[in-house]
């Protein structure tokens, strides 16, 4: 593991430890920061070394019935501030978040394990998303005019209410930023419940909303585990919806509890994406693209490249360069700015990324790069290659979510489609080729939510987000989001003009006089 020499990142972090996290985190309810009900706590520990970082606040039931109540009743009012004013507010937490960028990139450091380098365009990305919905806030309301004869047809959007955002603990600060600042902007109220494993930053991104002037009571956070606190809210009759990132089980799982509520849910669940690379594709390009999309953030990212399908003549020569780069990945403390793989998030996950190294020999694959432990301490592992693998494999089915690669030989276009379809996820998809019909004929065939052709994951926000298949529910982005947090109404106006077909008027009498028949129709 790299050694790394004092630098102002360790300044900072010992001086956010003694000033942030000494007295341990809480939830903030109606505006106010507090215990929990039953003064419950667990324990956030830092992966470089697995000490404690702090303790936190353990939400149950009755913390997030109170949560949900705060966000009901500031919902009456929150729903009529106009997109104006929910602008400005919006924008004074992108200024506050980019004022407190490099705070924000050690603590997510310090409680991830992400290296630092990744963790500062995090926060400006945060800042990014609540910029990009609060422009929007003021024609969030806008619909259509759908004129038919005899009548004018008009729709509106309204917010659908009091929402659940529940995150997860890879890059939380932004995936936070990235729910709650639509919904925000839509004109609901949120209930966030962050993961467990890295619940630093959501008291950060708290205190930033609330010194914005959001109102008290639109936003509340309450820490705690899924199956207490997480489950409460998912089944909470006054959560209109609930907005979930993670693993596809707990997606289930959430869908499973809201059911009797009729939760609206989003999730943007698991992926086990594949990145195609043809042997007339740009190589040298390819090669930094493969290596980045599954080596960077520690691999722990939900688009992560991480089947890499390689057509047979180019096989050994290009998996022979990805091994090269991987072996050469500095590894080490994620405040180092040179660092570029840090620890992963807990010693859970540590083991389960583990586990495959062991898995992928007895099922036949080599292993070209890394499978090991770095280092006696913390939870760091070297970046990984696995060759010489089948798409059958258990390396090749499921999520790693880790610095894990493995490469698969493929014959032909058919043959490459066929295999990267064949997994129960359907995230994201890379492609990489200089045949401009190919490229299209194979993105529109790949069974995936959104496909980058000649290019890693880069993200435009008007754009969808989104999978298919086990990765998902909807779509995040643009106007996408809201239709996520808002309902859509339809007012028909008559014209005047339509005739309604009578019941109930009796026979017609003949000797009516004509005033008479004139009344009756």
């Amino acid at each position: 593991m790299t050694q790394t020499a004092a630098n102002p990142n360790h300044d900072l972090a010992r001086q956010l430890r003694q000033s942030r996290l000494s007295g341990g985190l809480q939830h903030f309810i109606g505006g106010q920061w507090s215990d929990s009900h039953g003064g419950e706590t667990f324990e956030t520990h830092s992966p470089v070394d697995n000490a404690v970082l702090t303790t936190v606040a353990s939400g149950d039931a009755t913390d997030i019935d109170r949560a949900a109540r705060a966000a009901h009743d500031a919902f009456q009012m929150w729903r009529e501030v106009s997109g104006q004013e929910r602008r400005k507010i919006l924008h004074r937490v992108a200024d506050l978040i980019e004022a407190r960028a490099q705070e924000i990139a050690v603590l997510e450091s310090i409680d991830t394990g992400q290296a630092i380098r990744f963790m500062k365009s995090a926060a400006t990305r945060g800042a990014e998303n609540f910029r990009f919905f609060a422009d929007r806030a003021p024609s969030a309301a806008d619909g259509q005019s759908l004129p038919a004869p005899g009548f004018l047809n008009y729709t509106l959007r309204q917010p659908i209410g009091p929402v659940g955002v529940i995150t997860p603990w890879n890059t939380p600060f932004m995936l936070s930023t990235w729910k709650i600042a639509p919904a925000l902007a839509a004109g609901c109220t949120v209930v966030h419940k962050p993961a467990e494993w890295s619940p630093v930053t959501a008291t950060l991104l708290a205190e930033i909303l609330d010194e914005a002037g959001l109102p008290k009571g639109v936003h509340n956070l309450v820490h705690g585990f899924g199956e207490s606190a997480g489950k409460a809210l998912t089944e909470h009759p006054l959560i209109k919806a609930v907005a979930f990132v993670g693993e596809t089980t707990t997606g289930s799982h959430i869908m499973r509890q809201g059911a009797d509520t009729l939760k609206r849910v989003h999730f943007e669940l698991g992926g086990k994406n594949p990145v195609v690379v043809f042997d007339d594709a740009d190589l040298e390009r390819a090669l930094d693209a493969v290596v980045f999309m599954i080596y960077s953030l520690n691999g722990e990212r939900c688009t992560s490249s991480s089947r890499v399908l390689i057509q047979d003549g180019i096989y050994d020569e290009f998996t022979a360069y990805i091994a090269e780069r991987a072996q050469n990945i500095r590894v080490g403390d994620p405040l180092d700015p040179e660092i570029e793989i840090g620890p992963l998030v807990h010693p859970r996950h540590f083991e389960k990324v583990m586990g495959y190294f062991d898995q992928a020999t007895k099922e036949g694959a080599t292993i070209a790069a890394g499978g090991e432990r770095v280092g006696q301490e913390g939870n760091f592992v070297s970046p990984t290659l696995f060759t010489g693998a089948r798409n059958d494999m258990r390396i090749a089915q499921e999520e790693i979510f880790g610095p894990v690669l493995t490469a698969i030989p493929f014959a032909d276009e058919a043959d490459a489609l066929a295999l990267a379809n064949d997994v129960q996820y359907g995230l994201a998809g890379y492609l990489w080729t200089n045949d401009l019909t190919r490229a299209h004929r194979f993105a529109q065939a790949l069974e995936a939510g959104m496909v980058w052709v000649n290019s890693e994951n880069v993200r435009h926000l008007p754009t969808p987000f989104g999978g298919v298949k086990n990765s998902g529910i909807g779509r995040d982005g643009g106007d996408y989001s809201f239709d996520f947090y808002m309902e859509t109404k339809n007012i028909a106006i008559s014209l005047g003009t339509h005739k309604t077909a009578k019941l109930g008027v009796g026979q017609p009498q003949p000797h009516k006089d004509r005033a008479d028949q004139r009344l009756a129709e």
